[in-house]
């Protein structure tokens, strides 16, 4: 049996912001067939929607899903703390947040010249989010 492993997309849906969040997701006439029809999806339909970001197969260990989490965790780990705050800010909030108040949010940090000395010596950044 595949298991599904949410990702991003609606990860954070609480039950009352389904029907605001679901339509931006996968469009509206989808989320409105979904919705109206309380249809379950199996993985492999949920991915080809664009509402979860992987199927996996189940390990042995029963858990598949947690590992494919650690991985991508690990993935995000050695980026900037600053620079992935805001970018969760700006992909959560979207059209709300405007990009001139997110570089006023990260122009000054430390970890911004941090990451241009990184480039310019050409070895990986140290963030320490400040």
């Amino acid at each position: 049996m595949k298991r599904c492993l949410m990702i991003a997309c609606l990860s954070s849906l609480n039950p009352s912001g389904g029907t605001q969040r679901l339509p931006r997701a996968i469009g509206m006439s989808l989320a409105k067939e979904l919705i109206f029809s309380a249809r379950v999806l199996d993985g492999q339909e949920a991915k080809a929607v664009g509402l979860i970001s992987h199927v996996l197969e189940q390990n042995q260990e029963g858990d598949a899903a947690y590992r494919k989490a650690l991985d991508l965790a690990r993935e995000f780990l050695p980026q900037g703390p600053v620079a992935m705050r805001v970018a969760k800010l700006a992909i959560n909030q979207g059209m709300e947040v405007s990009s001139l108040m997110l570089k006023f949010v990260t122009i000054p940090t430390k970890d911004r010249l941090e990451g241009l000395l990184a480039f310019k010596e050409k070895r990986p950044p140290r963030y320490k989010g400040e």
